[in-house]
């Protein structure tokens, strides 16, 4: 079954590159719920350069955001208040402008829903040069590390 894996891996690989890469980071960040880490360590495994995929895979993750970010300023906010109730969309409003730079940071960094805090982050209207910052700021090192982590199995 490895075998399998490692098959299918490099076939990706060589067929799509850093365009595969920045095609699944800048789709996860708006809807599709496949993450990049496994295209980024798969990638730098089969030999793409690290860097250039952390910093592809984290552009693209970055500028899917920002289209997140847009769908939640003019689409989310009715479609939030179809499902929560007005006391808790105010609960979060104040949540989310306190911490919002936080919550994309740690979001971007950890297993949290991305797309979600994007998402969000339209809703709630935060400075969006603050959203791009703080979304760079946590996609870059989660990707660089997968990008080093798959260097460094593909050495094995």
């Amino acid at each position: 079954m490895f075998e399998a894996l490692k098959q299918w891996a490099e076939e990706v690989v060589a067929d799509y590159g850093y365009v595969g890469i920045f095609i699944i980071s800048f789709t996860e960040s708006i809807i599709q719920p496949v993450p990049p880490d496994p295209f980024i360590t798969g990638g730098t495994a089969f030999g793409l350069v690290p860097l250039y995929a952390a910093l592809i895979a984290a552009f693209g993750s970055v500028l899917g955001g920002l289209v997140g970010y847009f769908l939640g300023k003019f689409l989310g906010e009715p479609i939030v208040k179809k499902f929560v109730s007005e006391k808790h969309y105010e609960k979060g409003e104040i949540l989310f402008r306190k911490y919002g730079i936080w919550a994309v940071i740690i979001a971007g960094i950890t297993p949290i829903p991305f797309k979600v805090i994007c998402w969000m982050a339209g809703i709630f209207e935060m400075p969006v040069l603050g959203f791009l910052l703080a979304a760079f700021i946590g996609r870059f090192p989660r990707f660089l590390f997968m990008a080093f982590f798959g260097q460094w199995l593909g050495s094995l």
